[in-house]
């Protein structure tokens, strides 16, 4: 089985070009900054830079879509392959081909880290509890309204 799922940034805008031929296929290759779970020092993270490419409307969702620093989890699969550069050496390749492709936050946080924020998104405070709740924290239900009560 080749199943490869990742979440992480974009390092900057996909690079979106059009295979010629009958029909135009949109390709798209952008890298994603995957974080570690290690780090190798103290405090210091540690991120694998992965080279993704979308075809079809994968691509074109990127298109529309992504941009440098959002945040996207990614479904596919890893293809490897080779080419001779210009020089007459042997490249190794190895990317991860896109199945799905979707957000990892809100618009809200998205925007709040491109604007050079990179604390998490600031959750609002809980709201004070009603006046009518219990010391058990359950709202009081008035008598006399078990027939407007959508349950038994």
């Amino acid at each position: 089985m080749n199943k490869v799922v990742l979440m992480g940034r974009l390092t900057k805008d996909p690079d979106i070009r059009y295979a010629a031929g009958d029909t135009s296929l949109a390709i798209a290759r952008y890298t994603l900054a995957v974080d570690r779970r290690t780090s190798r020092k103290e405090g210091e993270p540690t991120a694998d830079f992965i080279s993704i490419v979308a075809f079809g409307k994968s691509a074109e969702f990127a298109e529309k879509y992504l941009h440098k620093g959002i945040k996207i989890a990614v479904s596919g699969r890893i293809q490897t392959g080779s080419y001779t550069n210009r020089e007459g050496v042997k490249v190794y390749t190895t990317e991860v081909v896109v199945d799905d492709q979707e957000f990892a936050e809100s618009k809200d946080a998205n925007d709040g880290y491109r604007a050079g924020r990179s604390e998490a998104p600031r959750t609002p405070a809980p709201a004070e509890a009603p006046a009518s709740t219990s010391a058990d924290g359950f709202m009081n239900i008035p008598d006399g309204i078990d027939e407007e009560l959508p349950f038994n």
